[in-house]
Formats: structure tokens, C-alpha cells, sequence
């Protein structure tokens, strides 16, 4: 932990023509990992919101005011380790990785990008132009510091985008020699359309499904003042964050002890990452009240050119009047933004409601790659070719020795 691993580069072939740092001659990489704690001063949180600004593909999960709230609060230890690319001084890639003795219930040691229940994306923040050279680091870095870990496991990656065709065409080379495979795939839903939102309203629900929404719209506006706010800034963020907790845990996840107000951890994690969010203009809340009281309420991460659907609660005393969908119509707007192309819901495959509102798709991988020496990889070709048996495929490659 926190030592260095130098590489010197010049003229190293880039994965992308996006790059924003230039030709890269006579540039100096280094690979480094550290002390997740080590990043939590102002000048390195500077450097991290710097990077986030010019990543090839965004993940508000693994940006500075995210993160660090939830390592705060999940890894007081600090077991988590944050893997950095650094190009003649300035942070051009960053991933955090932990290092696990069991995998999925099984005793395999492995090393993975660090995930947890409340992050739904695991792609590392890679400046435009560096993909395939943050990879390369990496898994020379992997390769050199392997310790027990029988390979590296990257979840929740989507399956398309720069960084993902760049780990491709990293792993592609028949003299790389490193077996790799898919080992799990599922789909969400996500917003990307170029209709309005009045167009995507009328063509994604039925004739029936719309005219009983407006119903339930009017039955609300019967029983009060019926009122839907939209904030994409950072007043009274305190008080939002406190009535969202309240209102989740009002209803069947405060029963299951599922809810984030459940357990101080997730708490403090939700209320650090809105207020940060909301503190750098990344954040957007949605609140349908009745009398002032809200009914539902929903948080939205903006990360352009794409977004975020963080957290969505509503009152389950007012089911039948499906407030949460109300909401979500409401939420059909970010199609009317211009700097806004995609929204990815965050939900879970085949959800009951986003599912049958939100008609595209984002696919969401699993997958594992042989690190170390010839040895380690041979011992990880057989368990991912025991694994993937049926189901799973090779990630561009041939899983074997």
C-alpha cells in the first residue's frame, strides 16, 4: 500500500483519438496505488473533480464526493485501495480495488474494483484518449502485486463505451497471453430517445395506462394542493436529504430494515453524496408534495452527457394513487435537456415499474481476468472455464491456459 510502480512512456499508442493531452512523446506515466484516506485532502479531491471533467465515459459513483462519503462510512479500516494514473503530474485515471478472500461465497481470493449495495457502476474515471494505456498500467501493476489473488474481477461494467472497448482491445493480442472471460450479464433499463418527452409518454405507455395516470393526477389534486419541484441546486439539501430518509423508511424497506435510514452507514453515505453532488451542480431532485408534504421524491445524478436515477421513494399510503410513477412521468423532462443524452435508472434487471416506462436498455457485466504469472493464469483459466460452463463467454478471448 501507498508505494509507487513507475513506467515511463513514450510514444505509446493511444485508444482513442479523444486524447486531451497531446502526442504523449516524451510524457511520463506513473502507476500508483495508495491509501483511499491518502485522497481525502483538498488538493487531491481538486485533482479528482479535475479528472471528472474530462473522463471518456462518466460514473458518478467513483467522482470525489460520491466515494468518499461511502468509504468514510463503509471502510473506517481502510482496506480499500485507490489504484491512480498520473501523466506528467496531473491524475488522467483513478479505480478503487480491494482485495477479497471470498468469492461469491466461495473461499477464492481475488482482487476486484470495490462496488458496494448503493453503487451501481464500476467503470474507473479514465481521461478521454488513456483508456487502453490505464489498462496496460494496471494489469502490469496486478501482474507484479498479484499477493493471493487468483485474478481480477471488475462488476458492474457496462458493455459498451470507450473504457469497455478498451479493455477489449487490450485483451485482444494473441501475445498477451492473459485469459479473461464474461462471467455474468444482465440488462436495466435506461432513457435514451431523441423524442420529446411528451412523445416518449405517449408511445412507451399505453392509451389506457395514460388516461388512468392522468386520473390518479386529478384524484390528488382533489385532496390538496398538489405540487411537483424540481432543484438542480443545494438549498436546504440537509433538509431534502432527511425527508427523503424518512419517507423511504415509512414503507416496505424501513420494514425489511432494508432502507437507508436503517443503518448509519448508509445514511451518512446518502446524505455526504447529495450534498456533494448538489455542492458541484451534479445532483437533481424531483419532489411531488400534497400540501407541502411530499409523496414521492427522487434524486438524479447529472453527469453529462449522461445521467444518473439514484434513489426514488414514495408513500405507500398513497399507492393507489401511484405517486412514484406520477414522479416518474415528471422525470421524462431529462429527454428535454440538451445536455443530457442517456439516463441510466440503476435499477434491477426485470424491475415491475421502470421497466415498463423506460423502453431502452444498458447491458452490465461481470467480469474476471487472469493477473499474475503463467501458473496463476493457468490455475484462473480452469476456474473460469468451470464457472462460465453454459453461460458464460469469453471476454474477446478464449478462456484458457
Amino acid at each position: 500500500m501507498g508505494k509507487h510502480f513507475h513506467l515511463e512512456t513514450r510514444g505509446f499508442p493511444l485508444a482513442g483519438d479523444g486524447c486531451v493531452h497531446g502526442a504523449l512523446r516524451g510524457t511520463q506515466a506513473v502507476f500508483s496505488a495508495c491509501d483511499w484516506r491518502d485522497m481525502s485532502s483538498v488538493d487531491r479531491i481538486s485533482e479528482w473533480d479535475a479528472l471528472a471533467q474530462i473522463v471518456a465515459e462518466p460514473n458518478p459513483f467513483f467522482e470525489s464526493w460520491f466515494m468518499l462519503p461511502a468509504l468514510d462510512a463503509l471502510d473506517p479500516q481502510g482496506s480499500v485501495t485507490i489504484l491512480k494514473l498520473e501523466v506528467d503530474g496531473r491524475l488522467f485515471g483513478l479505480m478503487p480495488v480491494k482485495r477479497e478472500n471470498r468469492y461469491y461465497g466461495y473461499p477464492v481470493p481475488h482482487l476486484r474494483n470495490w462496488v458496494h449495495d448503493n453503487c451501481f457502476l464500476g467503470t474507473p474515471l479514465v481521461a478521454r484518449g488513456f483508456e487502453r494505456m490505464f489498462w496496460q498500467h494496471l494489469f502490469s501493476w496486478a501482474d507484479r502485486r498479484p499477493r493471493m489473488a487468483a485474478f481480477l474481477h471488475l462488476t458492474q461494467m457496462p458493455t459498451t463505451g470507450p473504457v469497455h472497448d478498451a479493455l477489449q482491445t487490450y485483451l485482444t493480442p494473441k501475445d498477451n497471453a492473459r485469459p479473461a472471460a464474461t462471467v455474468m450479464l444482465e440488462t436495466r433499463a435506461m432513457l435514451s430517445s431523441t423524442d420529446t418527452s411528451e412523445q416518449y409518454f405517449d408511445q412507451a405507455l399505453s392509451t389506457k395506462k395514460r388516461k388512468e395516470l392522468r386520473r390518479q393526477q386529478r384524484r390528488l389534486a382533489e385532496m390538496g394542493t398538489l405540487e411537483v419541484e424540481k432543484l438542480d441546486n443545494a438549498d436546504a439539501i440537509a433538509d431534502w436529504s432527511q425527508n427523503f430518509l424518512a419517507l423511504e423508511r415509512r414503507g416496505w424497506k424501513g420494514k425489511s430494515g432494508s432502507a437507508l435510514a436503517c443503518d448509519i452507514a448508509t445514511q451518512s453515505l446518502f446524505c455526504g453524496a447529495l450534498e456533494g453532488a448538489a455542492q458541484r451542480g451534479r445532483l437533481q431532485r424531483l419532489a411531488m408534495t400534497l400540501d407541502g408534504q411530499p409523496i414521492a421524491m427522487l434524486a438524479n445524478f447529472l453527469t453529462a452527457p449522461g445521467a444518473f436515477s439514484f434513489k426514488t421513494a414514495f408513500d405507500e399510503d398513497f399507492a393507489r394513487f401511484s405517486p412514484g410513477v406520477l414522479l416518474q412521468r415528471e422525470n421524462l423532462a431529462m429527454l428535454d435537456r440538451d445536455d443530457i443524452i442517456w439516463t441510466d435508472s440503476c435499477a434491477a434487471q426485470d424491475h415491475p415499474m421502470i421497466d415498463h416506462f423506460w423502453r431502452e436498455r444498458r447491458t452490465i457485466a461481470r467480469h474476471s481476468i487472469g493477473i499474475g504469472g503463467p501458473v496463476r493464469r493457468a490455475i484462473f483459466a480452469a476456474l473460469a472455464r468451470h464457472e462460465t460452463r453454459g453461460h458464460g463467454k469469453p471476454l474477446n478471448m478464449t478462456v484458457s491456459a
